[in-house]
């Protein structure tokens, strides 16, 4: 099966979350190729069109895989292959860019939301599945927490709190996480800026917690890469952070911007001093990238065989 995946292309790359997905396709048989989105907006994305006629045309695809609304759509342009869409979130939670990917969910053979609250949102009546993306445990080697500070040159006498994206980004609301840890005298907020896949993997096991205190999110790689490492999840109510916490021990979910549960919350994950069950809760929920590989891979043959 040959598949062409496209995907916006930003900073010399991909997310980490697409190729790592492609990669667990590719180790099933599957043939992919990328087509990379380069342009802005709609219109730039368009004059891309003769290029992906001619990509179609020369790899021959059975099935297109776009990430993303707006890549959905332009996918959809053409009407020889049948395309399945994947929404992340930022393309569901933000309502202008939100009609654009009702046209994709009308247009695509399949799609496919990463949150139940994201489908509460489009409410589509057939033809898609909630489909996380998935991450690779074995990138996530387990580390003692000195090891892993020392290595990210951090203090072994102080606590730390990683905040779960940039601090400029107001996505993030790095307003409320600031707020709440100007209470807990004893932390240090960092920020998650600039860091390598690999040193994100070893900052999270250097840490005494996470926080999250997105506005909007569709399920978060962050939390999932905190899961596989064992570390204190602290979260608003967002995306899917409830449904991948449930049950966990060491993990708190509280209601958005409550600033004084937050720092209950903060406060209780600095006393967990163990590692939580991440890794298992990855496990149990089917979260490893060879399994969504499969659960795509059967989608794909449906939408073939329609």
């Amino acid at each position: 099966m040959r598949v062409l995946i496209i995907a916006r292309y930003k900073n010399s790359g991909y997310a980490p979350f697409v190729t790592e997905q492609v990669e667990a396709l590719e180790q099933q048989g599957l043939a992919c190729q990328f087509f990379p989105m380069q342009g802005k907006g709609f219109w730039g994305y368009l004059r891309q069109l003769p290029a992906l006629l001619h990509a179609i045309k020369s790899f021959n695809p059975n099935i297109i895989h776009a990430h993303y609304g707006l890549c959905g759509l332009f996918a959809n342009l053409q009407r020889r292959v049948p395309v399945v869409t994947t929404y992340h979130g930022s393309d569901i939670n933000n309502s202008h860019i939100l009609k654009i990917s009702r046209l994709s969910v009308r247009l695509s053979a399949h799609n496919i939301f990463v949150s139940q609250k994201n489908i509460d949102i489009v409410k589509p009546l057939d033809k898609y599945s909630l489909i996380p993306c998935g991450i690779n445990l074995s990138d996530y080697p387990i580390l003692e927490k000195n090891q892993a500070r020392k290595q990210m040159g951090l203090s072994c006498n102080k606590n730390y709190i990683l905040f779960a994206g940039a601090f400029d980004n107001p996505v993030k609301n790095a307003a409320l996480a600031k707020a709440a840890i100007a209470h807990v005298l004893e932390a240090e907020l960092l920020e998650l800026k600039g860091y390598d896949r690999q040193q994100v993997a070893t900052l999270l096991q250097a840490v005494d917690a996470l926080v999250m205190t997105s506005k909007a999110e569709g399920s978060p790689q962050i939390i999932k890469e905190a899961l596989a490492c064992g570390t204190p999840i602290v979260s608003v109510d967002v995306g899917d952070v409830r449904e991948r916490l449930l049950g966990l021990t060491g993990c708190w979910v509280v209601c958005n911007n409550n600033e004084e549960d937050l720092v209950a919350a903060i406060k209780n994950a600095l006393a967990f001093t163990r590692r939580t069950d991440g890794r298992q809760k990855i496990l149990s929920d089917n979260l490893e990238n060879t399994v969504i590989a499969n659960r795509l891979i059967d989608i794909y043959k449906s939408v073939i065989t329609q």
